[in-house]
């Protein structure tokens, strides 16, 4: 559907035009109209579907025509981290052209700019809960005008624990506005958050609960835990690895993981929330511009993150709740673009990777590298052991000591057995085995060379 179809204004159809954006996505196609007839709307939607502009959008045609007094914006967005407040903002700035004014209010940050700003007058506030808040009670913003709030990945700012602040900021608001609650899940306490909160809301969804896009192409790597750097230096080095995202569980690992890569001369950066919004904002941009290769992120970056041309994200720690797993990867294959999600497992992390299975309804391809292999296999998913919580000890380790593989059709074994060929100057890849015993080629994703 075109978006001369649903209502929105000529100034914002010319700035559709001229950004090349001429059908609406589902989201788009299903919310714009109902939110531009003032109702309150609950959606459902997976990254990457569109759904910043899908309330975007209609925001801007109804405040194209309005100003705010000084401190009292007239919508207000929400959102659970620094980075989808810094990137809702960059897109609704390139949706409006200069018709309405917008500013941010984030944590790890000066608080002075941000007050300057809303003494100006912002017709839309985008704001993490905390930073909002604290402003709020300062008496630096007020909600008198606030007619419009939007409530993006709110079932992240629920996981984070935000739901306090957020209960306090309703509290603030006008009784009389309209509520859209944009969610990746539709999970019980955003059932009660929508009950309590939103008036007869219409309810959109667009995909499959917690379902991953098309678009990305799913494998592991079974491994040792204490061998997952080891391996993950060896896959960004012999396949060429470029625009890789890579999610630890811990800040620690984080930073552990990216000595490590730096030790072996790959370009690296991390971030996580001990990381000043300064470092942290620096980090992204080098990795946007492709001075660095990989960026290691704990899951404070699962979302929020719209980085073009991603090719890869691994997981090198699965998550311990599989809907993340899903946020994580959706950092790649956006926009109909092909992406591959890449997961390190040890033994240790076969219930969480069960419950992700589980979520998917399929199994993930299993993958080994020779000379990395894992001394427990991972079973495969199935329905009928899907309830069972499996003891990874009971699988019976592999006999005998390892042996590297000896080199055939020009694969190797990795860098434990790097025979004759290297000691010939060539470059060696590593064998690459799915766990039935078949030893294949690694496919290898298109790069665009730099």
């Amino acid at each position: 559907m075109s978006f001369e179809k649903l209502g929105l204004n000529d100034t914002l159809l010319a700035t559709l035009n001229a950004l090349n954006f001429t059908a609406a996505t589902p989201v788009q196609k299903q919310a714009i109209p109902l939110i531009l007839q003032g109702k309150d709307v609950l959606a459902a939607a997976q990254t990457g579907t569109g759904k910043t502009a899908a309330f975007a959008l209609p925001m801007l045609h109804t405040l194209s025509n309005r100003q705010a007094l000084p401190n009292r914006p007239l919508a207000l967005i929400l959102v659970p981290t620094r980075e989808l407040a810094t990137q809702v903002a960059s897109n609704i700035e390139q949706l409006d052209n200069g018709t309405v004014r917008c500013a941010i209010l984030i944590g790890g940050v000066p608080r002075e700019p941000q007050t300057e700003a809303l003494k100006k007058g912002v017709e839309v506030l985008i704001a993490t809960p905390g930073r909002l808040l604290d402003l709020y009670l300062q008496s630096a913003v007020s909600f008198e005008q606030t007619d419009y709030l939007v409530l993006d990945e709110a079932d992240r700012m629920l996981d984070l624990g935000f739901s306090p602040e957020i209960t306090r900021i309703f509290d603030a608001l006008p009784s009389k506005r309209q509520t859209l609650l944009f969610s990746a899940t539709f999970s019980d306490a955003i059932r009660e958050l929508a009950r309590q909160r939103l008036n007869t809301p219409a309810e959109i969804s667009v995909s499959p609960a917690n379902s991953a896009a098309r678009t990305v192409k799913h494998w592991l790597y079974s491994t040792d835990k204490k061998r997952k750097a080891e391996l993950l230096t060896e896959l960004i080095q012999t396949e060429r690895w470029r625009q890789t995202l890579v999610f630890t569980k811990t800040k620690k690992g984080a930073d552990a993981l990216g000595r490590t890569l730096h030790e072996a001369g790959i370009n690296c950066a991390v971030i996580h929330s001990d990381r000043n919004q300064q470092a942290r904002d620096k980090a992204l941009n080098s990795f946007q511009s492709g001075r660095v290769w990989v960026l290691i992120a704990t899951d404070v970056a699962s979302r929020g993150l719209d980085i073009e041309h991603l090719q890869q994200v691994v997981n090198f720690d699965l998550p311990v709740q599989a809907e993340d797993y899903i946020h994580r990867i959706g950092r790649t294959g956006r926009a109909g673009k092909q992406g591959q999600a890449i997961s390190l497992v040890s033994a240790d992390e076969f219930p969480q990777l069960q419950a992700i299975e589980q979520l998917l309804g399929k199994n993930i391809e299993r993958r080994e590298v020779a000379g990395y292999e894992a001394d427990h296999r991972l079973p495969l998913f199935s329905k009928s052991t899907a309830a069972k919580k499996p003891d990874v000890r009971q699988q019976p380790p592999r006999h005998g000591k390892k042996q590297a593989n000896t080199p055939t059709n020009k694969q190797t074994s990795g860098k434990k057995a790097q025979g004759k060929d290297n000691r010939q100057g060539k470059k060696t890849q590593p064998a690459e085995k799915t766990l039935q015993g078949k030893t294949t080629k690694r496919p290898r994703p298109s790069f665009s060379k730099r």
